[in-house]
């Protein structure tokens, strides 16, 4: 069985469009059957979130399960781990990690098993950057022109990765950190031998949201980088350049 977790808080903008994106990928050909497991891990949500959830999981069936379960953690690290242990108590060989305010590709899970590595780390596209406003084009160049989305990059997403259950068991799992626990079990698993694929090919939209969840994660990278092209800009008019 494949587990797909998806941590989210108060997430309603967001979640039906992403366990829409997750249910085509688990119903993927390529997966010649397998079943996949979708847990949301609903972190201290006092919206929708839940309702959202519950209504999905109604349509579950055999091929394709979809279920929650609540954290009071108000912590991303917890909310992950808590996702994770689901998904090992109900058998799962392969553990994927999205985020609520992501869409996976209807291949995404198909293009991390055929890596056939212990980890998977992916990329990250933004397709709308209207949340950003008056810095929206220069966002967009910004993060074009800095970003590398391509085989062989090295930046860790918890909104994309893949590892295998073995490779997280003896890896430690998700620490209980409020920001930033991606990389931190990326460097467990470093730690354990853990073979990796850093990979462009299993795809993910994200949001380019303001209103960032973990401070330090990657909303707020997008608003450093939006200050960072902002300043460059009003540099370049002053100088003339």
């Amino acid at each position: 069985m494949i587990g797909i977790v998806i941590p989210a808080h108060n997430e309603e903008l967001y979640l039906d469009a992403c366990l829409r994106a997750a249910r085509v990928a688990a119903a993927d050909p390529a997966l010649h059957g397998e079943a996949v497991r979708i847990t949301v891990a609903l972190d201290s949500c006092t919206d929708n979130s839940l309702a959202i959830v519950e209504r999905h999981a109604a349509q579950s069936d055999q091929g394709c399960i979809i279920d929650y379960l609540c954290v009071g953690a108000r912590n991303v690290g917890v909310t992950r781990a808590a996702g994770a242990r689901h998904m090992l108590e109900h058998g799962a060989r392969w553990l994927a990690f999205t985020d609520a305010d992501t869409q996976v590709s209807p291949n995404w899970l198909a293009q991390q098993l055929s890596l056939n590595v212990d980890v998977v780390c992916g990329t990250v596209a933004v397709e709308d950057w209207s949340p950003h406003r008056d810095n929206a084009e220069l966002l967009r160049r910004h993060f074009h022109n800095s970003y590398t989305d391509a085989d062989g990059h090295r930046h860790i997403h918890g909104a994309n990765m893949g590892v295998s259950a073995a490779a997280y068991l003896r890896a430690g799992g998700f620490e209980p950190l409020a920001c930033s626990e991606d990389v931190a079990l990326v460097e467990a698993l470093r730690r354990n031998g853990a073979r990796f694929a850093w990979s462009a090919a299993p795809r993910v939209t994200t949001s380019a949201r303001c209103d960032a969840k973990a401070r330090g994660g990657f909303g707020d990278t997008l608003l450093r980088y939006a200050e960072s092209a902002r300043i460059a800009a009003t540099t370049a008019t002053a100088t003339g350049i």
